[in-house]
C-alpha cells in the first residue's frame, strides 16, 4: 500500500458495517485534483452514512486500468490480505467501477463493493426527506441500476422468444430486470410530475407577492445550512458532514432596512457528481434558476477552495442559470483561518464588490452581507403610491398585467394604487 494509508480508530457504538476506502490514482489521467485531498473527501463521504464505520483508507497508484479487475493481480492479493486482516465487510472505491469489475472484485475479496456513484446514491437515499427528494433519489438509483445491467449479466445466455420485440418464454434475466426497472421508472416519473406541478403552483403564488428569492449554493459542507439557520432562525440540519442538506428549504427573511426576501438553502455540490444525479435533482435546484440573487458560499479555509469553486460554477452553468443573475461569493469560515490569512481575506472583500467575508459560526460579516443583498434588491421590491385618472386606463391595466398592485382605492377622479415593483418595471411604467 502507498504511504497515504492511514488507520482510523474503532469507536464503540451500535453494529455498523466495517468499510475501507480506496482511491485509485490513475497516473495516465492527469487528474486535476491531488490524490490526498480526494481521498480525504471520499472518507468524509463515507462518514456521511451512519451505518458505515471507516476503519482505513488508502491511495492505490495505477499505471493503467485493468478492464476486468480494475487493479492488477498483485494489488488485488495485497488488498485481499489487508481486508481480511481488518475484518472489512465493504470496500468503497472513490471512482467509477464497471459492473464486470464490481462482480470480479467482490468475488476476489469476498466483500460488498460500492463505487463513488453508488455511495452518493446511498447518502442521498439516507438524507432525502421531502416527497420530491425521495422520488428523485429513487429515479436516480433505478437509472444507475439499469446501466449496470448492460454487462452485469454477460454470463447468461441471451435469447428471447418470437422476433425479439417483446419478451417471451426465452426472455433472459437481464431483459426481465430491465423491463421491471423501466415500468417502475414510468410510475415514479408520473408521481414526480405531480409533485413538480405542486411546487410550480407554490412558486407562482410566491411570485404574486412578489418577494425576491435569494438562493444559497456552494460545495457540500461549505456552511450553507449554518448560514441559513443563523439568518432565519430556522433549524435546518447543519453538521460537519457532506450532504447534510438534500432537500430545498425556504424561509422568509426581512433584511435590515431592506426588503423581505425568500432565502433558499439547496443541496451541496460536489466534484464528479454523476450526471444522472444532476438530472434527477434539477427540479430541486429550480429555486436557483428562479433566484434574483445567488450567494455562492465557499469554505475559504479548505485547501481546495478554488477547485471547489470551479466545480460549483461548472454545475451552475450546466443547469442553465441565467448569466444576468446577480451572484456574490460568500467566503465563509474565516474564523478557521490563521490571523494573517483572515486579514488578507477581509482586505480582498473590501476591495471586491462581489466578495463577502463572513463566519456563519461567529456571526462576523453577516450584517454587511445582509446590507449588500438589501442594496442589490432595493429596486426589485420598492413600494410606491400612485394616483391615476380615469383617462389613464392603459397604465392601470399594465400595472395589473404585471401583477404588482398591492392595494387600490377608487377616488372621484380615478384610482389611488400601492404597487411593489422593480426599477425596470418603474422605468417601463414611466415610458407608457
Amino acid at each position: 500500500m502507498s504511504k497515504e494509508q492511514f488507520q482510523i480508530d474503532d469507536t464503540d457504538g451500535p453494529r455498523v458495517t466495517r468499510a475501507w476506502v480506496l482511491h485509485p490514482e490513475i497516473k495516465s489521467n492527469n487528474e486535476r485534483r491531488d490524490a490526498g485531498p480526494a481521498l480525504a473527501e471520499a472518507v468524509s463521504l463515507a462518514h456521511a452514512l451512519p451505518a458505515i464505520e471507516v476503519v482505513g483508507a488508502d491511495i492505490v497508484p495505477l499505471r493503467q486500468v485493468n478492464a476486468g479487475m480494475l487493479f492488477g493481480k498483485g494489488k488485488i492479493k495485497e488488498v485481499h490480505d489487508l481486508l481480511e486482516e481488518n475484518e472489512v465487510e465493504l470496500v468503497l472505491i472513490d471512482g467509477p467501477v464497471s459492473p464486470v469489475q464490481q462482480r470480479n472484485l467482490e468475488k476476489a475479496w469476498g466483500v460488498k463493493l460500492l463505487d463513488r456513484t453508488g455511495l452518493i446514491l446511498e447518502i442521498f437515499s439516507d438524507r432525502a426527506a421531502t416527497r420530491e427528494g425521495v422520488l428523485q433519489v429513487e429515479m436516480a438509483a433505478l437509472n444507475y441500476q439499469r446501466t449496470r445491467l448492460v454487462r452485469a449479466w454477460t454470463h447468461l445466455e441471451r435469447q428471447r422468444g418470437g422476433l425479439g420485440f417483446v419478451g417471451g418464454p426465452g426472455e433472459t434475466q437481464i431483459e426481465a430486470d430491465r423491463r421491471a426497472i423501466d415500468d417502475q421508472l414510468v410510475r415514479l416519473k408520473r408521481q414526480l410530475e405531480k409533485v413538480i406541478k405542486t411546487r410550480a403552483l407554490h412558486r407562482a403564488a410566491r411570485a404574486k407577492i412578489p418577494y425576491p428569492i435569494v438562493a444559497l449554493v456552494g460545495y457540500t459542507n461549505a456552511g450553507k445550512s449554518t448560514l441559513f439557520n443563523r439568518l432565519t432562525g430556522a433549524d435546518v440540519m447543519a453538521k460537519d458532514m457532506l450532504f447534510a442538506t438534500l432537500d430545498p428549504t425556504m424561509r422568509s427573511l426581512v433584511l435590515p432596512d431592506g426588503p423581505e426576501v425568500i432565502l433558499s438553502d439547496t443541496v451541496g455540490f460536489i466534484s464528479d457528481l454523476p450526471t444522472e444525479l444532476v438530472a434527477a435533482f434539477r427540479a430541486t435546484l429550480e429555486e436557483v434558476l428562479a433566484a434574483d440573487i445567488i450567494l455562492h458560499v465557499r469554505d475559504i479555509s479548505h485547501e481546495e477552495t478554488e477547485e471547489q469553486s470551479r466545480d460549483v460554477n461548472e454545475i451552475l452553468t450546466s443547469l442553465g442559470v441565467p448569466k444576468e443573475t446577480r451572484t456574490f461569493e460568500v467566503w465563509n469560515k474565516i474564523d478557521l483561518l490563521p490571523a494573517d490569512a483572515a486579514d488578507a481575506v477581509r482586505a480582498r472583500a473590501e476591495r471586491d464588490d462581489g466578495v463577502l467575508a463572513i463566519s456563519a459560526i461567529s456571526g462576523e460579516g453577516l450584517g454587511t452581507l445582509q446590507s449588500v443583498v438589501a442594496e442589490a434588491l432595493q429596486g426589485a421590491v420598492r413600494e410606491a403610491d400612485l394616483s391615476l385618472t380615469f383617462a389613464e386606463g392603459k397604465k392601470r391595466a399594465w400595472l395589473f398585467e404585471q401583477d404588482i398592485v398591492v392595494d387600490e382605492t377608487q377616488t372621484e377622479t380615478g384610482f389611488d394604487l400601492t404597487v411593489r415593483w422593480s426599477a425596470k418595471q418603474e422605468a417601463q411604467f414611466q415610458r407608457l
